[in-house]
C-alpha cells in the first residue's frame, strides 16, 4: 500500500470520526429537548385537568339543559 494511499484513509477516517461526533451531538441535543417537550407536556395536562375539575364544581355545569327543555 502507498504512503499516498494510506494517508487518504486516514484522513476519510478522521472526517467519519468528526461526522459521528457532530451526529451525536446532534442527537444529544434533540433528546434533551424531547425530554423539556414531554415535561412541558405533562405538565400541561396536568394543568388542564385541574381546571376542568375546577370548572366542574361551578354551579352551572355546562351539560345541564336549561330549564325551560
Amino acid at each position: 500500500m502507498s504512503e499516498d494511499r494510506l494517508i487518504d484513509i486516514e484522513i476519510k477516517i478522521a472526517y467519519q470520526e468528526k461526522t459521528i461526533k457532530d451526529l451525536n451531538d446532534v442527537v444529544y441535543e434533540q433528546q434533551q429537548e424531547i425530554e423539556r417537550l414531554a415535561s412541558l407536556y405533562d405538565t400541561l395536562v396536568k394543568q388542564v385537568k385541574e381546571l376542568s375539575e375546577f370548572s366542574m364544581g361551578i354551579d352551572a355545569p355546562a351539560n345541564e339543559k336549561p330549564p325551560h327543555y
